[in-house]
């Protein structure tokens, strides 16, 4: 059979959304339906792109400087691992894309989104992801969250305008492609929330399935 075109997912959300917890069992939960899954994350993927995270969460900068790091990161990123392993026809889970730059730097920043599409429309005009998650909480519950499990980094201490500019954001670009979207209320319990997930997973793996393989096989068990 024919390499089909893999999937690509993002997961999306404020610092101490939860989405790192779902992570895994969303791996397993796609694996189990057959599906090859490369697991990334933005800034980082690459050995590049893990020395740019590392001076991008700890090193002060301008906000260009920030912007167009955070966009070298991501085309090493999309070259190197991502457009290789949809064409292989594996499924790509990512914890956050460009979603995050318009977020955090056009919205929480205010850089405003022109800069932002300018880069988009430069390092990925024609890839976008078929779904993604916005794990959507209150700032006083992320940063209940954060608070209890590290050390923050230089966009985890920012005042609370930030993240409410920040989830603003977000919720325009939901707004805005609303097809693309799921809004997962991550303030419910992870039983909860992954039961949510698994009908959506359900629902990319058949439709997946139909468009490449022309014939619903069977689904592994939602429970």
């Amino acid at each position: 059979m024919s390499a089909k075109k893999g999937l690509f997912l993002t997961l999306e959300g404020l610092d101490g959304a939860g989405k790192s917890t779902h992570i895994d069992w969303l791996i397993g939960q796609l694996q189990s339906h057959g599906v090859r899954v490369v697991s990334t994350r933005e800034p980082g993927g690459t050995a590049v792109g893990e020395a740019l995270r590392d001076m991008l969460l700890h090193q002060p900068m301008h906000l260009k400087t920030e912007t167009l790091l955070m966009f070298a990161a991501r085309c090493e990123h999309i070259e190197q691992v991502i457009r290789p392993a949809l064409a292989r026809g594996d499924w790509v889970l990512c914890d956050r894309f460009t979603d995050a730059t318009f977020a955090y730097q056009g919205g929480g920043r205010e850089l405003g989104g022109a800069a932002v599409t300018a880069l988009e429309q430069w390092v990925h005009p024609d890839l976008q992801p078929d779904l993604t998650w916005l794990f959507d909480v209150p700032l006083a519950v992320a940063r209940q969250r954060l608070a209890a499990t590290r050390t923050l980094d230089r966009f985890e201490q920012e005042g609370d305008a930030f993240f409410e500019r920040t989830r603003a954001a977000y919720h325009t670009r939901v707004a805005a492609q609303p097809d693309r979207f799921r809004v997962i209320d991550a303030t419910q319990s992870i039983e909860h929330i992954r039961t949510v997930l698994q009908q959506h997973i359900d629902a990319a793996v058949t439709g997946w399935r139909t468009e490449h393989v022309g014939s619903q096989q069977p689904l592994g068990s939602s429970s």
